[in-house]
């Protein structure tokens, strides 16, 4: 029932009810209910949900302790909460109560209410309920749309005259609007969990290739750094010898100040010993640049899956499609998180060279190897590279991004390659499966 369609029932049985003992604690109690879904229905947290629920079960059915059990992802029943009368938790040992009163609701959809339950021989006596003393049992079903999604359970060790056509009545409707709000809590904390999830993993994707792009700009400086600092100390060792050299053609001419001369190769010696100490230092950057490649056995079809996963909700992918054919390969080591970068730099190519793209992604083993192929329907790669396909890949001229897949995979020994096609792009790279 639809909790407008319940306010609507609750206010006309006020209008038209015969003011009597019965009719009268009939609405008392369904108003209560009305106040305590008001009150539910103001949360979607799970947790606050199911102990507004659990509370106000075992307030209004007088019992002395309650439980609330949901089905899983598994679709088995699993203890969600236990209180007492005194709102105090109770453990998942403390729940044990008649499972087959429990399994039996839950399965038939109906609810069950015993009173007298030690004399009831319906639901074996001699196990849990004779163990626990019991007395009274309410147990309803939790349905929402057509759905059950667990069981709400209260019992009592004092003997209650259940009047069947308040408490029990009472008991039905408000698990009937307690499936719904706790449905509703479930979806949103599924919501938030998926988020959350997906936050995690582009802000772990993001750091990861903060790093990668820091190692690969400390190899782009270092490199870079490499080929000036040469021409430079090239330059000033061939500025000192020429100094030396005018001294000495000039060495018996008293119009020349041999201490010029003596300052000149001074500057030019501190300008060498100074030059080659950056070398020193753009050396030991370009060999600490990349980071350590840290190999497990790995599915790499799942980390494809996982990749496509994360950047396909991501803005930039709006309007990408993706396409898989993964097809079954043996586990094989790399760095899950290189390997990720890989794919992602890849991956992002295309959707830059075109926002519209079809990206095709194939897996495939042979020749004792992992391949993987990311094939687009852009604009492709600059002429340039039909002739010379390696060039592609190279730093100085074009960037940081395929350099950095180039040493990915020749940090795990595969091979990375760009394809001709006549439309589109098409990069292929394998890993060895034995290395």
């Amino acid at each position: 029932m639809k909790f407008s369609d319940f306010k609507k029932n609750i206010d006309d049985g006020i209008k038209n009810s015969i003011v009597d003992n019965e009719s009268s604690e009939r609405l008392k109690n369904l108003e209560a209910i009305l106040n305590v879904v008001n009150t539910i229905n103001r949360s979607l947290i799970l947790d606050d949900v199911l102990e507004l629920v659990l509370k106000n079960a075992i307030r209004l059915s007088n019992s002395e302790r309650g439980f609330i059990v949901l089905q899983n992802s598994t679709e088995e029943l699993e203890f969600k909460l236990g209180l007492n009368h005194e709102n105090e938790t109770l453990p998942e040992q403390s729940f044990d109560v008649s499972t087959t009163v429990v399994e039996d609701v839950f399965h038939t959809g109906q609810s069950i209410f015993i009173e007298g339950a030690q004399s009831d021989a319906t639901y074996d006596p001699t196990r849990s309920i004779l163990k626990l003393d019991l007395q009274t049992i309410l147990c309803s079903p939790l349905i929402t749309n057509g759905k059950k999604i667990g069981v709400i359970y209260v019992d009592s060790k004092q003997l209650h005259k259940i009047k069947v056509r308040e408490i029990t009545g009472t008991f039905e409707i408000l698990a009937g609007q307690a499936a719904t709000a706790i449905r509703n809590a479930q979806l949103y904390d599924g919501q938030v969990s998926a988020y959350n999830a997906l936050q995690e993993a582009n802000a772990q994707l993001i750091k990861a290739e903060r790093i990668v792009l820091k190692s690969s700009i400390d190899a782009e400086i270092g490199q870079s750094l490499q080929g000036l600092v040469h021409l430079a100390l090239l330059e000033t060792e061939s500025l000192l010898r020429n100094i030396e050299k005018i001294q000495n053609e000039y060495e018996n001419d008293s119009r020349i100040d041999d201490l010029v001369f003596d300052r000149l190769k001074l500057k030019s010696k501190v300008a060498v010993d100074s030059i080659r100490s950056i070398q020193k230092y753009a050396q030991v950057l370009l060999e600490t640049s990349f980071t350590d490649v840290n190999k497990d056995n790995n599915d790499l079809n799942r980390t494809i899956q996982a990749v496509i996963k994360y950047l396909a909700p991501l803005k930039k992918f709006a309007s990408v499609t993706f396409k898989t054919e993964l097809n079954p390969l043996p586990l094989c080591n790399f760095d899950n998180k290189q390997i990720q970068h890989l794919l992602v730099h890849l991956i992002t190519n295309s959707a830059d060279a075109n926002k519209n793209a079809t990206i095709r992604i194939r897996s495939v083993e042979k020749e004792n190897k992992n391949y993987v192929e990311i094939r687009d329907d852009g604009p492709g790669f600059p002429e340039k590279f039909k002739k010379n396909p390696a060039e592609a890949f190279n730093l100085v001229k074009e960037g940081y991004g395929l350099f950095l897949c180039k040493s990915i995979i020749d940090k795990h020994k595969g091979e990375i390659k760009i394809n001709h096609i006549d439309e589109g792009a098409l990069v292929e790279f394998w890993l060895p499966l034995n290395a």
